[in-house]
């Protein structure tokens, strides 16, 4: 028993527009997706860019000084600033002394 072609040609151009109708329908679905990946590769750029810049900014923190450092460093600064003080009040008085020589020694040096 043999099928005439002309019986088949039917279920062919059925199964032709199946795939076809598939195939359009897959292309759709998937134009999305070719999108989605698009954003994803610009994020990940992103995200390896960021990356850097924070281990960038990690390592510089690196050098900065701790807060017990920048309270020493205060202390240190305080102590300074009094001993400048105590030394500024001891030189007063050489400075006057220094003035009223100069003055001395011009008044000597007009007559």
């Amino acid at each position: 028993m043999m099928m005439d072609l002309s019986q088949v040609m039917p279920w062919i151009g059925a199964a032709l527009s199946i795939i076809a109708l598939l195939t359009q329908l897959k292309s759709m679905l998937t134009a999305g997706e070719k999108r989605l990946d698009e954003r994803v590769a610009k994020m990940e750029a992103k995200g390896v860019e960021f990356d850097r810049r924070i281990q960038s900014v990690e390592s510089e923190l690196k050098h900065t000084p701790d807060r017990g450092t920048m309270h020493r460093l205060e202390m240190a600064l305080t102590e300074v600033s009094g001993k400048l003080s105590v030394l500024e009040e001891r030189l007063r008085p050489i400075a006057a002394t220094n003035e009223r020589l100069n003055e001395l020694l011009v008044e000597q040096a007009r007559k």
